[in-house]
């Protein structure tokens, strides 16, 4: 039976907020002014019983439910909804769900979605890379407060600090240290020489056959370059390389049997490694395959996806032979930076 809620807990705090019951209508004010920080109004498509806690964030308000059925049309008619959260994502038909989307997208809404890792892949390949989307894969109550502290309307003059507990604060390194890795991906491709310390190639000597019109000419010759049949062949070449990218990540693992998983939790770097190994052996890579070499829970790392596709070291790439599914590939700056660290461990 379709469920649809309109939430009336904590009338009081809701007034003073400056809304009425109605989502539509346009704010009032009950003896006063309407302060400055108005709450995101949510809407929480599945049952009631399954919404987030949002007590925890006083500028995020639970403002109603809908069914799957009728989210899109609650969607375009409420002019004040700032985020949408689809609970059970992965049980919605692809239909409904690109109306869905296609009405978060009109009203620019931040959406959350909650989905199965069987499930991922199709989701994320149904979801717009053009809407704001957090992703949550069997979800603990932190993960769903990050989510909606991330979705949440960043347009308000007043902050609030929320939760700032243990998890919060491992959180917030891990973003810390992202960032920090991106940047420096960022200086390694953005030199033109490669690494410190690397020795740079021979130049075959440039010749303009315009100064000997009319002359017969070998061809010219670079003495500088060892001869062919020395040369190993770049498909060998790259498949030693991904070995010993593959072995480092099995060193990785190995770890996690003689100490604590998250001592040297690490998932930029185990996904860069990953991809990098994938793109030399000719593999794609999706979006859950990825989710599960970064050894950390899935939600987790899908905050590390999109924050390394947003700083451009990651690319979202279509199946070609599957509508329902993306891959992600390494980005042309962060694969030469990571072939030219590798060389520099060779030496």
């Amino acid at each position: 039976m379709d469920h649809e809620t309109s939430i009336g807990r904590d009338t009081s705090a809701f007034l003073l907020n400056g809304f009425g019951t109605d989502l539509a209508s346009p704010p009032r004010t009950i003896g006063g002014p309407i302060r400055a920080n108005v709450a995101s109004p949510l809407l929480f498509v599945g049952s009631l019983a399954d919404a987030p806690d949002t007590a925890s964030l006083p500028d995020v308000r639970l403002a109603m439910t809908r069914p799957p059925s009728r989210a899109a049309g609650a969607i375009r008619q409420t002019h004040t909804l700032d985020i949408v959260w689809l609970a059970a994502v992965d049980t919605i038909e692809s239909e409904m769900l690109g109306d869905i989307c296609a009405a978060v997208g009109e009203r620019s809404c931040n959406l959350v979605c909650e989905t199965s890792l069987a499930a991922l892949d199709r989701v994320v390949a149904t979801i717009p890379a053009s809407l704001p989307v957090q992703f949550l894969v069997d979800a603990d109550p932190t993960d769903r407060l990050v989510a909606l502290a991330a979705a949440r309307r960043t347009r308000h003059a007043v902050l609030h600090d929320i939760a700032r507990d243990d998890a919060m604060e491992r959180i917030d390194r891990l973003q810390e240290e992202v960032a920090r890795i991106s940047r420096l991906l960022g200086d390694l491709a953005g030199q033109r020489g490669g690494l410190p310390g690397t020795p740079t190639g021979f130049a075959s000597r440039a010749e303009d056959p315009t100064e000997h019109t009319g002359q017969v000419r070998a061809p010219s010759r670079d003495f500088a370059t060892i001869p062919r049949s020395f040369i190993p062949e770049e498909r060998m070449l790259d498949r030693q390389r991904a070995k010993a990218v593959r072995r480092m990540l099995r060193q990785r693992r190995m770890r996690e049997q003689y100490f604590p998983a998250d001592l040297f939790a690490d998932p930029a770097w185990d996904m860069l490694l990953d991809l990098y190994a994938a793109r030399l052996e000719r593999q794609p890579v999706s979006v859950s395959s990825l989710c599960i070499a970064a050894a950390v829970p899935a939600t987790t790392a899908l905050r590390w996806i999109k924050t390394m596709t947003d700083a451009g070291l990651f690319l979202r790439e279509d199946d070609p032979h599957d509508g329902r599914r993306i891959f992600i590939a390494l980005a042309e700056g962060a694969c030469d930076a990571l072939g030219r660290y590798f060389e520099a461990l060779d030496e």
